[in-house]
Order: C-alpha cells, then structure tokens, then sequence
C-alpha cells in the first residue's frame, strides 16, 4: 500500500450523509485540517459508519420537542443520538412515548432528514415490530439499541430485526448492550460472551458496534463511580470492560467496534483529587481560561477517560450532556504524527522496523499494522489534523462556535 493510495482514500469526495465537524465553515476546516472529514452514510463500508457514531447522545422518548431537539443537537455537530424507550421513560408513559418517536420518524422521513445516525432503544422485542411497522419510504432510522442484551433474549431481539429489515433497502442496525449480571460476574462471563459471540456472528453484516452499560454494571455493587475517577479505575467494572473487549473486540476479523462506557457528569463539584488536564498544551494555545472552563464542567475527567478508551481499544462514547460531544470528536480526529506513522507502516508488507518519521518511536511493521488499518479508517470519518494542530484547538473551535 503506498502512501499517495492512503492520502486518496482519505481525500475521496462524497454527497449526503454524515459529516464530522458540520458545524464548522470551510475557513475553519482547512485551517484545522490537512485532510478534511468525509462524509459517511448508512451505504457506507460498516467500519466508517461505527466510528462516524462518536459521541453518542442519548433523549427521552417523552420529551414533547422531540423531532426539533434532534435537528438542533445535528446542526450543532452530533452525529449520532438515541431516542430512548427504556430507563429514561417512566412505566406508565411507555405508549405515549413510543407514539412520540413513531411521530418523530415519520415527520424526518417527510423531510427525507439523514443529517445523523439515528437509533431507538427498545424494552422489549414488541417495540421493535412496532415502530417498524410505522416507518415510511424515506424514513432516518440508522436500527435499535438492544439494552440487557445476552444471548438467548438476544437472538430472538435480533431474528426480529432481520425479519422486518427485509422490507427495507438497506440494514436496519444492532447496537447491543452489555451490561446484565451474565456479563459481569466472573463465574458466568466466559461463556455468556462466548454465547454472545456466536449469536452476533450469525448477524454481523447489521452489529453495528457493541456498547457498554457501566452504569447497570457498577449498580450490580452498589457502585455510583465519582468524577474524580475513571470506569478504569472502578475495578471491578474495569474487568468486565476487559472481557467484553478480550472476547469482542479482536482485530483479526472475529471482533466488533466497541464503544466507551456512558460519562454522566457535566456540573462543577468540589473536588478531593487536582484536576489531571496538563496546563502546558492550553498555555502554548494561549488558552488558559479555556481550561479551566473545561475543569469547572468536569470535562478534564471526561478526556481522561477518552484517553483511556483508546487505549484500551475502545471507540466513541455514549454522553448525556451536548457539552461532552466536542471532546469526544476532538479527540477521535487523526493527529499528523499517527497518520504518518500509519501510512510508514503500510507502505510496505513484509515486516521489519523504523523508525518514525517523527524520530521518537519505532514502527514494527507487522504488530502495529492492524492499529494503522485503524488510523485510515479514523481518518477518513475525522479526517487528519495539520501538523500544529492539538485537541485544544479543536476544542476550543469547537466550543467557540456554541
């Protein structure tokens, strides 16, 4: 693979769809970007389309603005949201809130509306052979959120989805959730991902990515994670996190996209612990206020974690708050250095080691190459920032346009 066939790819021209960063003019974009984003849609390859999710905001399927909050959090830059039938809506306004979301799918589809990914969270099987039954031509329905998802209750969830998809021209998606006592206690995880798998197998042309309930898995210990803290550092969590990924999220065609567990914080607090944002980055940006905006919303927690979803092979984020989306963008584009590092190692097969064009590290060919397979996917959906471009710019790009 040479380079000039990686920077094409990243440079291809598309109409429609979704588009990171819409909120920002053409002067912005190329001033933060040396590739731009490029727009995905529900035909595009399944991986662009997981990593197009971002930051995934969740809505109340009650709320009585429900079509305009929506077309306000796309205009603003969100690029994936759930309408949410399950915890956020109360037992006794479940018909009025699944008639709201028929409602609002039908009033995009009027509109022929696709500016983002747009999912429902289901209670049971019955939801989802409902609202199918109410979509129209045209309709904006990227599929459904699966929540308590095992094995056994998930396949049928799954048959179900498949059945009615056969109505459409193209998929309805599946974004599973993991977060029952299955899943999380030790004596049972093992095989219950093991079960899982093979069911999200049968179906992998729609599993769109898996998605994490941390908050369901720390409730099983009576466990409310503060802010001062990462889900990492909340260890039992963080253990399940490892197995849902050792078993998922395998780079060798087995695994799926999985995305980060839910940040539910987004007010000041008294802290115990020193906020963990580096001044350094925000001075050189001549953005030191900026960060202590950032600390007093709890933000400097929410990188951390990103950070650490990252690394821990996890990609996007559910979010509660609008206020999370920019960070996790921000932080999901391509940096200079990882393009070029990815597009060192795959300019050649064979294997063997250099050193980066940067001169800091060393790129082994073969172990590194499925995370720069990776870095072109991301750059294609966040595109690659220039080479004096950090998060903070992004960010505060980001934050200047609200």
């Amino acid at each position: 693979m040479s380079a000039d066939i990686a920077v094409d790819s990243v440079d291809l021209a598309a109409t429609g769809g979704i588009t990171q960063f819409p909120q920002l003019s053409d002067e912005q974009l190329d001033r933060l970007f040396l590739h731009r984003p490029q727009t995905v849609d529900l035909h595009s390859p399944i991986d662009h389309l997981a990593i197009a999710l971002g930051a995934t905001l969740y809505v109340p399927a009650t709320r009585d603005d429900l079509t305009s909050v929506i077309r306000r959090r796309a205009e603003s830059g969100v690029t994936s949201m759930v309408i949410d039938l399950e915890d956020a809506v109360a037992d006794e306004d479940e018909a009025t809130a699944v008639e709201r979301t028929i409602a609002t799918l039908a009033d995009f589809a009027h509109d022929n509306w696709d500016r983002l990914l747009l999912f429902v969270r289901v209670r049971t099987t019955d939801h989802i052979e409902t609202i199918t039954a109410g979509l129209v031509p045209g309709h904006c329905l990227a599929g459904f959120v699966i929540p308590k998802f095992e094995a056994e209750s998930g396949a049928a969830a799954l048959d179900t989805i498949a059945a009615v998809s056969a109505d459409w021209a193209r998929p309805l998606y599946v974004m599973p959730v993991l977060e029952t006592p299955r899943i999380v206690h030790r004596e049972t995880r093992d095989a219950e991902l093991t079960a899982i798998r093979e069911v999200l197998n049968r179906h992998r042309e729609r599993v769109l990515a898996v998605r994490i309930g941390a908050t369901d898995i720390c409730g099983l210990f009576g466990i409310r994670r503060d802010r001062d803290v990462t889900i990492y550092d909340v260890r039992v969590a963080a253990d399940a996190v490892a197995g849902i990924v050792n078993m998922l999220g395998r780079s060798d065609g087995t695994g799926f996209v999985i995305t980060g567990p839910v940040w539910e914080y987004f007010a000041n607090h008294e802290r115990m612990f020193a906020p963990t944002l580096r001044h350094t980055p925000f001075r050189e940006h001549d953005a030191v206020y900026f960060r202590q905006q950032l600390v007093s919303r709890d933000l400097d927690g929410l990188l951390r974690e990103i950070a650490l979803d990252r690394a821990n092979g996890i990609t996007g984020k559910t979010v509660i708050h609008p206020v999370h989306v920019g960070a996790v963008h921000s932080l999901s584009t391509v940096t200079d250095e990882e393009y070029s590092d990815a597009l060192d190692i795959l300019d050649r097969d064979g294997g063997g080691a250099q050193a980066s064009a940067y001169g800091n590290k060393m790129n082994e060919l073969k172990p590194h190459r499925n995370w720069a397979l990776g870095v072109m996917n991301r750059a294609h959906v966040f595109g690659v920032t220039r080479r004096d471009i950090s998060f903070v710019d992004l960010l505060t790009e980001w934050a200047g346009d609200r």
